[in-house]
């Protein structure tokens, strides 16, 4: 059986090869005027780039012009078919085409790479913030029961990926302690900030529309989802929302509290590519990840008060900011270690991880007082033996959750 195809699909991938084509024809230009004229001395310097001259330029400036001229075509064609062929124009296409898994994954992957570029352009495929139950979008006039239970996902994933191995952490909680499950979904590839200050407006008008009064919250979030939670919660203390005040407890699952090695790396060399006039054009596809991804180097999530916006791939950026995990609220760390056994808790720390967050980062240990969340020991957990997603299935780190939870969820019944 085929699966049903969306014309806004069409439209965001048409837009997205006609970025693709631009993008790379810039970059092949910049090759080719770095290797054809005398290099800058020093460093060069982005704003002073050229284009290209005589008939080579124009070659390279009709590349550009005949992908936007086709591309604009193509989305205007697609967009004047888009309401003929839906069976009710003014109904979302998330009720007209039966939910697919599959294209979630991948739609959600490409999110996390570039979804603020997706977004910035207006492409249909940059994912809106929703509250989703199996996939569907909540209607919270229609919803029961006092108890939410918030699921926030990680980079490149979706609500549906919680879903592992046919284990789900939310739905089994909501099954055994009575929470209501709800599964936060959104672009994992905006700034971190920018998605707290979205998903903090929007659970403050879920709550005020829930079928009857919301008296707990509770939350469990997993890589980058911890981060975007804790901007969450700045952001109500800051704007005096009432969900903050009926927010009980967040487990954090793998959260790179202190940052990601991996983007720390992937960050030195772009960096290093952008010292000369020969590498400077490949730097550039270095800074295409996403903003999401940039803050990951070390757990950025706080919004930026001063006036400029510094460039979100300066080595510096976001290497002093140690904002405390939200007060009053009851915050447990599970950690994951590639290492078997107890015995390699030291070296883990320091050198193994779950293959992307070492455990110091996900405890929120720091050598620095000042950056160390302090989380008390009975508030922690090590999960010997898995990776990063195996947090979300392994049956140990489910039972410890569910203990955690179990207290807090008799108290509020």
């Amino acid at each position: 059986m085929k699966r049903p195809v969306r014309l806004s699909d069409l439209r965001g991938l048409s837009r997205l090869a006609v970025d693709a084509t631009v993008g790379l024809t810039d970059l092949v230009e910049e090759v080719h005027r770095s290797v054809t004229t005398l290099p800058e001395a020093g460093a060069p310097n982005p704003a002073r780039r050229k284009r290209m001259r005589g008939i080579t330029g124009f070659v390279y400036r009709t590349i550009r012009r005949i992908a936007k001229f086709v591309g604009h075509t193509v989305d205007s064609g697609l967009a004047q078919l888009q309401p003929l062929l839906l069976a009710d124009a003014t109904t979302p296409p998330s009720s007209t085409v039966p939910v697919s898994p599959h294209r979630d994954a991948v739609l959600a992957a490409l999110n996390g790479v570039l979804g603020d570029r997706l977004e910035a352009s207006g492409n249909p495929l940059a994912i809106p913030l929703q509250f989703r139950c199996d996939g569907r979008v909540l209607d919270p006039r229609q919803e029961t029961g006092d108890r939410i239970l918030l699921l926030v996902h990680g980079l490149c994933r979706s609500d549906l990926q919680w879903l592992r191995k046919g284990h789900d952490h939310g739905a089994r909680l909501a099954a055994e302690l009575g929470f209501r499950s709800v599964y936060a979904h959104y672009n994992s590839g905006r700034a971190i900030a920018t998605n707290g200050r979205e998903l903090a407006e929007r659970l403050e008008a879920l709550v005020r529309a829930w079928g009857e009064p919301v008296s707990a919250i509770v939350v469990v979030a997993h890589s980058m989802g911890g981060l975007v939670m804790r901007s969450a919660c700045q952001v109500a203390e800051m704007a005096g929302l009432t969900w903050r005040g009926k927010l009980r407890s967040i487990v954090f699952l793998g959260t790179p509290h202190l940052g990601a090695p991996l983007e720390r790396g992937g960050n030195w060399v772009t960096l290093a590519l952008d010292k000369t006039a020969y590498t400077a054009a490949f730097a550039r596809l270095g800074r295409i990840r996403s903003a999401g991804i940039t803050d990951l180097r070390h757990g950025e999530f706080a919004e930026q008060t001063s006036g400029h916006h510094e460039d979100r791939c300066a080595r510096q950026r976001g290497r002093g900011v140690a904002l405390p995990l939200p007060e009053g609220v009851t915050c447990y760390a599970v950690a994951a270690t590639l290492a078997k056994g107890a015995e390699a808790q030291t070296a883990a720390k320091t050198v193994i991880g779950d293959g992307l967050v070492p455990l110091a980062s996900a405890l929120g240990d720091d050598i620095d007082p000042a950056r160390a969340l302090a989380i008390p020991s009975d508030r922690r957990f090590i999960a010997y033996g898995i990776n990063h997603l195996d947090l979300l299935d392994r049956g140990e780190v489910y039972e410890q959750i569910r203990v955690w939870l179990a207290a807090p969820a008799e108290a509020t019944r």
